[in-house]
């Protein structure tokens, strides 16, 4: 069977707009919530969340496409920007009918679509939509822009599963690969839903915390006074590449995908299920098609979103998953320093998982105070601080609305 590698990575998160300043913030375990500056949210629940900070779009874009770019697709491409440049990719002589992109988001343009709706809210009733309204709205455009700006002929579309949409297109990157329908790939996630709709939305459902006194240490999963999720934005590119393909131009390795599970809680819309059944299928469908024991993983990035209910499943499942090896394990949720980036989630947590592996640590679950009780003390949940560990094999989990369940794993590059 073909091996598929990572040979790029790239990222804009809410601490960090480069792969660099995202692994040193991982490792210091700082909190990107802060107040919103996005919109006027005085009047809402929720008055926090996890922008990117001093984003600057020019630095991949020029000025006169960033007009006509939705955010979520300007941090697409600045992503991929850095993702293809670590690669080393040299345009020229790759075949571009067999590279492609896979690319995620859960929403897509919500910001277009809330600015259109309001400002044609606001007129005379005279339709007055912008042209560039549906093409900065669909959801599949970042897929489309990053092929036209790097010429990739290649098989092309956007997954959309909620949170798990990011990890969809890993893992369908590395069946594509395997089945020989592409050396190159494309893949990650991009999102960015803080506006008023976004938020109000969240705010509606109880999905957010409400801890507007001390946003900082908001996002606490695992913590017992969890209270909600603390919405992100941002997106991250990863290459995926075939092993020999990538070896005979010569290029720097950075971590090897093994494996990836999917399937479905078939539960309820928005709440696992209690018991975690289908993540504990789904971790053992990918452990499956990575031909690895259970036994070989040493960090789990949890899907970890901070709330009551969803914290708690997770736990189990991994525990019914891992048995006694659970307490070997390091556990830790990332999104605790970047909030819930939604579609692109998936996509940040994997570069923090090739992160792991190539500097031997663990990120940390931050802001965690109280112990909950329905939650196993024995736990390592790498609370609070970084750990140093040799690592060698990651899983990462990601949950989406309509109970899409996946899980990635991720494995130190050896020849």
């Amino acid at each position: 069977m073909k091996r598929v590698v990572i040979t790029g990575m790239g990222a804009v998160t809410p601490i960090g707009n480069t792969v660099s300043e995202y692994l040193q913030h991982l490792q210091q375990g700082v909190s990107g919530s802060a107040a919103i500056t996005r919109f006027d949210a005085s009047l809402f629940k929720t008055r926090f969340a996890c922008e990117v900070k001093n984003f600057k779009p020019e630095v991949a874009i020029d000025k006169k496409e960033v007009r006509r770019m939705d955010l979520y697709a300007q941090f697409a491409l600045v992503a991929t920007d850095e993702a293809i440049k670590m690669s080393g990719l040299d345009l020229k002589t790759v075949d571009l009918d067999r590279c492609g992109i896979i690319y995620a988001s859960g929403i897509g343009g919500l910001m277009t679509l809330e600015q259109e709706i309001s400002d044609f809210a606001r007129g005379n009733g005279t339709p007055r939509y912008s042209p560039f309204m549906i093409p900065k709205m669909i959801t599949n455009i970042s897929a489309g822009h990053i092929a036209i700006k790097y010429g990739f002929r290649g098989l092309n579309y956007t997954t959309v599963s909620a949170c798990a949409s990011a990890n969809h297109t890993l893992i369908n990157a590395l069946d594509s690969i395997r089945l020989g329908k592409a050396d190159v790939l494309i893949t990650g996630g991009s999102e960015a839903t803080i506006c008023a709709t976004g938020v109000g939305g969240f705010t509606a459902m109880h999905a957010m915390s409400t801890r507007n006194g001390d946003f900082a240490t908001a996002s606490r999963p695992f913590d017992k006074e969890r209270d909600g999720f603390v919405l992100g934005e941002g997106g991250a590119t990863l290459i995926l590449e075939e092993l020999e393909h990538a070896r005979k131009r010569g290029a720097r390795i950075l971590a090897e995908v093994v494996g990836g599970g999917m399937n479905c809680d078939a539960y309820h819309i928005t709440a696992p299920h209690p018991d975690g059944i289908g993540v504990v299928k789904c971790m053992q469908l990918a452990m499956k098609d990575a031909q690895l024991n259970p036994e070989t993983v040493d960090y789990v990035n949890v899907h970890g979103t901070s709330t009551p209910l969803g914290d708690v499943a997770e736990v189990k499942a991994l525990a019914k998953m891992f048995g006694s090896h659970v307490y070997n394990l390091n556990i830790s949720s990332t999104k605790s320093m970047t909030g819930h980036l939604l579609g692109a989630a998936g996509a940040i947590e994997a570069v923090a998982a090739v992160l792991s592996l190539q500097h031997d640590f663990i990120p940390p679950t931050i802001n965690h105070h109280t112990q909950d009780p329905a939650i196993d003390a024995k736990l390592n949940l790498t609370l609070n601080v970084a750990q140093a560990r040799k690592v060698k094999v990651v899983m990462s989990n990601g949950f989406g609305f309509g109970g899409h369940n996946t899980s990635v794993i991720f494995k130190k590059y050896e020849l």
